[in-house]
């Protein structure tokens, strides 16, 4: 950790710099977090999503750092909202650390009443995995955009997307997943960014193929690989609605549409059309009020155009960034002329208790990592799909930051999976503990009426208890960490 320049990266190996490993885990996670091959704006603390961050402002990272250092056994470290605020005696068992994010009174749950919080250091949005410590970079999300591309490919076109183009926008820590996430599911991919950044780490982690700003271009390669049945993938330097407009104007129905930009927040995640990247920075910062309405018109186009794709034969869905509500905000009253991803295509796997696993490598080692991909395949060899998965991450996937693998598993299969890893570690044949956790895409695990719990058929679309709940259990079962945002 070099705090001056703040460049962050979390320890490698076995030897301890906390009490114990649990409070070691945490500790590199966190650092992990904010690791530059991981984070999208590390020096802000920015991990993904917009303005997701892993701690509040760096006194309060380093605040954390310092109480992980010296927490004992039988304490828990309370994080609210990125800061640490107090030790407590618990007992071993107990988790280490209990965090909280983001939480407002629901009258007060606004963007700009949690702004002005903000902006008075009370609060911090930290997204999903961000401020929970347990981000691995884009493949995180990776198998988890994999599985819903190859059910529309299921449900959609005879379980084969080879021959099938995707358009969408967004190559930040969630979206950058879409291109390889496509080409793995035997598609084409053409994937809009204003950020020349984010579309360059694309291309260096293998996520992407190839990037032009010529629109042209990007329709030639891709209706070419189309018409071949070759898998490929293209970002195309420019904003996401332009695209789907012009696609619109041009009469090309892509097979699938959705996006995945940051929409859920108008102000920092989500680019208007008509004004260039450093035009649209220059704007957040000098007149918000602006930026905002022009972003929400924005939104409002692209779903229009979104709409319209969708009547000329694409199927279209919402990819859970709130781009329909927010469309319908801005004056758009058919935005929800389309379905979300979850209840069209992910639901069902909820229904079985199936959802994200991931593990990480505290060691820093990939063949840690290797061997548990060994054991995945020795333990579940029926499960063909998932077998595939892990073959193909563990070909096409570079690791981001301390090595780590994710793919998806029901509840018994997640303990079962755990105590193999367990033995392995106790014989070992992997050389420093490992960090399972999930993300909060999985069953009973979010409140969200516009993602994970939209179209419930008992209508309990607002019910929040179930994630509370949920977190409830993992404390009294002995999770090391656990946190409610």
């Amino acid at each position: 950790m070099t705090v001056g320049t703040r460049t962050i990266r979390a320890p490698r190996g076995n030897e301890l710099s906390c009490k114990g490993w649990v409070q070691e885990a945490a500790l590199r996670m966190l650092m992990n977090n904010l690791d530059p091959e991981v984070a999208e704006d590390p020096e802000e603390l920015i991990v993904y999503g917009g303005s997701g961050k892993a701690a509040r402002n760096w006194e309060s990272f380093e605040a954390i750092v310092e109480c992980l250092r010296v927490l004992e056994n039988d304490q828990t470290l309370l994080i609210q909202s990125g800061k640490p605020v107090g030790v407590l005696p618990t007992h071993p068992d107990a988790p280490r650390v209990l965090l909280v994010n983001s939480m407002l009174v629901p009258r007060w749950a606004t963007w700009k009443h949690f702004r002005e919080l903000e902006a008075k250091g009370l609060t911090m949005y930290g997204q999903m995995t961000a401020g929970s410590w347990i981000y691995i970079g884009t493949q995180g999300i990776l198998q988890g955009t994999y599985e819903t591309f190859a059910e529309v490919g299921r449900q959609h076109f005879g379980g084969d997307l080879s021959g099938r183009l995707i358009v969408t926008g967004g190559l930040g820590g969630m979206g950058g997943a879409q291109p390889l996430a496509g080409t793995m599911n035997g598609a084409v991919v053409l994937v809009a960014e204003v950020d020349r950044k984010r579309i360059q780490r694309r291309l260096d982690s293998g996520y992407v193929e190839e990037v032009t700003d010529d629109l042209d271009h990007a329709l030639g390669v891709c209706l070419s690989a189309r018409a071949q049945k070759k898998p490929r993938s293209v970002a195309f330097h420019g904003n996401a609605e332009t695209l789907l407009t012009e696609l619109t104007h041009r009469q090309i129905a892509p097979d699938l549409v959705t996006d995945q930009t940051s929409a859920h927040d108008a102000l920092n995640g989500y680019v208007p059309s008509g004004i260039s990247y450093e035009e649209a920075l220059e704007m957040r910062r000098s007149d918000p009020e602006q930026y905002q309405e022009r972003a929400m018109k924005t939104m409002a186009a692209q779903v229009r155009s979104m709409l319209r794709l969708q009547e000329m034969g694409s199927q279209v869905f919402d990819y859970g960034n709130n781009l329909r509500a927010q469309a319908k905000e801005a004056g758009e009253e058919n935005a929800f002329g389309f379905p979300g991803f979850v209840p069209a295509y992910i639901r069902p796997q909820f229904c079985e208790g199936r959802g994200p696993f991931r593990w990480v490598a505290l060691s820093g080692d990939p063949a840690d990592i290797h061997r548990t991909d060994d054991a995945i395949l020795e333990t579940f060899p029926e499960e063909e799909g998932l077998c595939r998965w892990i073959r193909l991450a563990r070909e096409k996937v570079q690791f981001q930051g301390l090595p780590a693998r994710i793919c998806w598993l029901g509840y018994g299969q997640r303990a079962r999976f755990g105590a193999v890893i367990n033995d392995l570690v106790a014989k070992g044949e992997i050389s420093a503990p490992i960090v399972i956790g999930r993300d909060h895409l999985d069953a009973g695990s979010v409140a969200s009426p516009n993602r994970e719990t939209e179209g419930m058929r008992d209508g309990s679309d607002a019910i929040a208890d179930w994630p509370i709940l949920n977190a409830l259990m993992n404390s009294v079962c002995g999770a090391s960490w656990v946190s409610v945002h």
